[in-house]
């Protein structure tokens, strides 16, 4: 009899995993992948770390979880900056100076603002997605550097989507590349492997082993449950289907040293249909004589593809609500992590959910005692 099975060897169930099997627990990993690590997953490809599932640049501005994930592996000093390519027009990313610099000339941050202000079209109440861009970055920005890689991703027009899509996107008035403003950021040397294998080392992890195929079995082969699998899959789809979007990968080794001079290059034309290109080396700042690319497609999710981005609109928040509620009742089962939760978490965020979901359950243990 076990103390805790977790359904899904991703990042939340691992930190939980290695939180309560730290503390004495016995855990049960099931994973329906054959590998453990979910979409931080890496694989060795003629000598380069590959981010499978996407590119993984870890950030925090908390030092705890830094000193955290630190404790796991050796993390170098990589700096995520990202390039659009937009007909074969090259731009910074996050916008900055630079950017403004090469759409408009603009040397100052009066300048660049004066610009802006003037294409903001006056917009002060916008309702979707179009509108907010608008009135926030401008005309130029929004229709080189935003409108094609949001209706690709998304499969929508912008005009169809909420402000909300759009809250994680930075534009600063500096001469500063660095796309994120944390104190902390880097890439595992030799990738997140590493991390999820000392996190499950105290821990039995059956992979490809699907918990709905035995369900009776599992229900009772320990005393809690950790499901962080899609919520809507865990009730049957009794409400319906929840929305998600897939993104179709393909990667290729070349011959040649340096393909694009940068980890990751996106592409914002309608003309382009893959949404960025990968050139992984650079995130290990690696010195081999080939490099492997990955072409990322954004499509439709049907099941058998991976969820990766849930579509976060009026009709999905609803039927989750629902699901949520029925969650609520379930006795003896957490729900925890992305596709549990229906939302979008990043690496910090979702260590944080993990510890602080482990922490509840061991002072409830506690109060029961």
């Amino acid at each position: 009899m076990y103390d805790f099975l977790i359904i899904g060897a991703g990042l939340f169930g691992s930190v939980f995993a290695h939180e309560a099997s730290q503390k004495g627990a016995r855990c049960l990993v099931l994973e329906k992948r054959n590998h453990i690590g979910g979409n931080v997953f890496c694989e060795d490809i003629e000598g380069i770390t590959v981010h499978k599932h996407g590119a993984h640049i870890f950030h925090t501005s908390d030092k705890f979880i830094w000193d955290y994930i630190n404790s796991f592996a050796d993390f170098n000093n990589y700096v995520h900056s990202p390039i659009a390519n937009y007909d074969g027009e090259l731009y910074n990313l996050p916008f900055n100076m630079n950017t403004f610099y090469t759409l408009w000339g603009a040397r100052t941050p009066e300048e660049a603002k004066t610009v802006i202000k003037k294409q903001r079209l006056g917009i002060t109440d916008p309702k979707n997605l179009e509108k907010y861009a608008i009135s926030i970055f401008g005309v130029d920005i929004y229709e080189k550097l935003i409108r094609s890689n949001i209706e690709k991703l998304w499969d929508r027009k912008c005009t169809d989507l909420p402000p909300s899509t759009l809250e994680r996107l930075p534009m600063r008035f500096t001469f500063n590349n660095n796309y994120f403003s944390n104190q902390y950021q880097g890439i595992p040397i030799g990738g997140y492997n590493q991390i999820i294998e000392k996190m499950l080392a105290k821990c039995d992890v059956k992979l490809s082993t699907d918990f709905f195929a035995d369900e009776s079995r599992y229900r009772h082969i320990a005393d809690r449950i950790i499901y962080t699998g899609m919520i809507d899959e865990y009730f049957n789809y009794c409400y319906g289907e929840l929305e998600y979007r897939s993104i179709s990968r393909e990667t290729e080794v070349l011959d040649i040293s340096n393909f694009q001079g940068n980890a990751v290059v996106n592409y914002t034309s309608p003309n382009a249909s893959y949404m960025s290109i990968v050139e992984h080396k650079h995130f290990e700042f690696g010195t081999q004589d080939n490099t492997a690319l990955t072409y990322e497609y954004p499509i439709e999710y049907t099941p058998g593809l991976e969820p990766y981005y849930p579509v976060r609109d009026e009709h999905n928040l609803a039927l989750f609500e629902q699901y949520r509620l029925l969650a609520e009742k379930e006795k003896n089962v957490i729900f925890g992590g992305r596709l549990a939760t229906f939302q979008y978490l990043s690496m910090e965020q979702t260590i944080f959910a993990a510890m602080q979901t482990f922490k509840l359950t061991e002072d409830e243990a506690y109060r029961l005692m």
